[in-house]
């Protein structure tokens, strides 16, 4: 697997979101995005992340971010546990094939899952469950989704390079948005 790194171009997509919008990434062009990979549908700690950025979607959406999100389940299975449930501004990607998890070497791995599922008791994750569930979210396995993904978050600057590439060591960790802001003000000056 060769993972994508700051200063290369990102690899151009050209999808449907969850809604049949049409996603260019081309069209972002002159933006800054985050490109949020997440596991599946069903996941409490994936939700947690949504809605995190939606709860930060309006300040860093008016300091010129969009944010793009993917998840490796069908349309109805994003529907039923994230759209549902909560009231997302930005575009959702249904990737059940992974063909943009490919294009963006995120990874799959048993050993991150087990490291991740041995640090079930320490404080940070219990409180991330914690977190969870206080918005409506439970662990559980989605049937059928692939159990083994490992999360992974791209900023991709105005001129479509990379500026930061996130691959997730354990399941729950993300880009750190306080990062995203700090890459996004240095990119001013």
């Amino acid at each position: 697997m060769m993972k994508l790194q700051a200063g290369m171009i990102a690899p151009h997509f050209e999808v449907e979101d969850i809604f049949g919008g049409r996603i260019d990434l081309g069209d972002y062009a002159g933006r800054f995005v985050l490109l949020s990979f997440l596991r599946n549908g069903g996941c409490a700690l994936c939700n947690l992340r949504v809605h995190q950025l939606i709860q930060r979607y309006p300040e860093l959406h008016a300091r010129g971010l969009e944010m793009l999100a993917v998840f490796e389940s069908p349309v109805s299975s994003i529907r039923q546990h994230v759209t549902s449930r909560q009231d997302v501004p930005f575009p959702i990607i249904a990737d059940p094939a992974a063909w943009l998890y490919d294009l963006y070497d995120v990874e799959v791995s048993q050993e991150k899952v087990g490291a991740s599922m041995a640090r079930m008791g320490t404080p940070v994750m219990q409180q991330m469950i914690q977190d969870a569930a206080a918005i409506g979210y439970q662990l559980a396995h989605e049937d059928g989704s692939n159990f083994n993904r490992i999360p992974a978050d791209f900023l991709i600057d105005p001129d479509q390079r990379i500026r930061l590439a996130f691959y997730s060591d354990l399941v729950g960790d993300h880009l750190p948005l306080s990062e995203v802001n700090e890459a996004m003000a240095a990119a001013a000056l």
